[in-house]
């Protein structure tokens, strides 16, 4: 299901701004990503209940005027491509831009939903002069001030209304793994190596988006539905935005999934990229299994898988409970656990722990172990439940839930996973008031 709601327009028209302001002011946010380059963001937006993933697609150097149309437009065929909505934002203090006018053209023959959001309009005088902006041919546009908040909400209800509603009963029977990474990382070797195999054992799938293509995979006991990202059209118009692509795919493959296979390059080592693409995941709730993909071509002695792990995990690090696995997709080295480490993942994820176990589990080592007082209140966490979702989350229930920090929720993430088996799966704790 596609979720994804991608701001386009000319730099400095607000984007970023309006990111900004619809990822930090809301409390129950996933914090937000930076991209592959520093004024490219993804974010997680939650209005009203409803989360939708955001990206924000940045401005360029501007070298001469044909160039920077150019990249203007390959950013715009990008996000017709993969977003589920377009907002395109103009600015009401410059007025209407030729490259305004240009970009309206393309949206106008996508068949996409788009919103015309013109920006700064702050006060009555600007209010009428946003009026200019029908002549994009977009229909009803959204007057607001990113600065300020002013018609936001409308805009955000807007979005909210068009977003194809979540299915809570949504096709759950075979887990969905998915393949991500940067590009060159060796996504289509994998899935050339798994599905290549024999050819009978693969079965097309008609997938719930427009162009994810899932796989049935059925061999060696197992059976999946294998979300094919890298198989998807190749585009000659990507070059320079490669990465925001990728980071689009990526985007839209890990919300499908159940549990995500991230791909990273032995010779160059964990880089920034991945490390966004793994909080993508994490923020998704989504299982992890990390794949240290080209081991062949490293030269390696007895400490160097040891060594970086070590380096992987420091990178990632509060979160370090997951399974590295070293292969080559080429020489299909460890392929094979590969598939059964990802279905380990989707049965850990899935895991319900009995009500009676963690109680009689955990409440022990909170009593000899108490939260910290704070501001002389002393808090007395009675009862523990595992919540009804499709992914581990716990409530903590207490008595003054508002002064439980962060390092005793960690603490008790831990005592958790010492106990049961939660390997590569993001937790959730929330504290409540009983």
């Amino acid at each position: 299901m596609n979720r994804i709601v991608a701001i386009v327009g000319r730099p400095n028209v607000g984007k970023s701004t309006l990111f900004n302001r619809f990822t930090e002011s809301r409390e129950a946010i996933v914090d937000e990503i930076s991209g592959v380059t520093r004024d490219r963001h993804y974010g997680k937006v939650n209005w009203n209940g409803q989360v939708f993933s955001i990206i924000d697609t940045g401005g360029y150097v501007n070298n001469s005027d044909d160039v920077f149309e150019t990249e203007i437009n390959r950013q715009v065929e990008i996000a017709i491509e993969e977003a589920a909505i377009i907002l395109f934002m103009v600015d009401v203090v410059t007025g209407l831009a030729d490259l305004d006018m240009s970009v309206a053209n393309m949206l106008r023959r996508s068949n996409k939903e788009v919103i015309a959001v013109v920006n700064k309009v702050d006060n009555n005088s600007r209010l009428l002069d946003a009026a200019e902006f029908y002549k994009l041919g977009l229909g009803e546009y959204f007057p607001v001030s990113s600065t300020n908040g002013a018609g936001t909400g409308d805009l955000l209800d807007k979005i909210v209304d068009l977003l194809p509603q979540k299915q809570e009963e949504e096709e759950q029977s075979l887990p969905r793994i998915a393949v991500v990474g940067r590009p060159n990382v060796g996504k289509s070797s994998l899935l050339n190596t798994l599905t290549g195999e024999e050819r009978n054992i693969v079965t097309p799938v008609a997938g719930t988006t427009r162009d994810s293509i899932f796989i049935r995979y059925r061999k060696y006991d197992h059976d999946f539905l294998l979300i094919d990202t890298a198989g998807l059209r190749k585009r000659s118009k990507v070059n320079e935005n490669i990465e925001f692509y990728s980071t689009l795919r990526a985007v839209r493959a890990i919300e499908n999934s159940d549990v995500c296979l991230l791909m990273i390059d032995a010779t160059l080592g964990i880089e920034s990229q991945d490390l966004n693409i793994m909080s993508i995941i994490l923020s998704n709730n989504k299982g992890l299994v990390l794949l240290v993909n080209k081991w062949d071509l490293v030269e390696k002695d007895s400490n160097s898988a040891r060594k970086m792990e070590e380096q992987i995990r420091s990178r990632t690090s509060p979160f370090t409970n997951y399974t590295i696995l070293f292969i080559s997709a080429i020489e299909k080295q460890r392929i094979h656990k590969v598939l059964k480490e990802a279905i380990r993942v989707q049965e850990n994820r899935t895991r319900k722990i009995p009500t009676s176990a963690l109680n009689s589990y955990l409440l022990p080592i909170i009593e000899s172990n108490p939260p910290p007082s704070t501001k002389g209140k002393h808090i007395k966490i009675k009862y523990i439940s595992q919540l009804p979702t499709f992914y581990p989350s716990f409530a903590f229930f207490c008595n003054h839930p508002q002064y439980l920090k962060e390092p005793y929720k960690r603490f008790l993430e831990n005592r958790l996973r010492e106990k049961f088996e939660f390997t590569g799966v993001p937790l959730k704790i929330f504290f409540r008031k009983k």
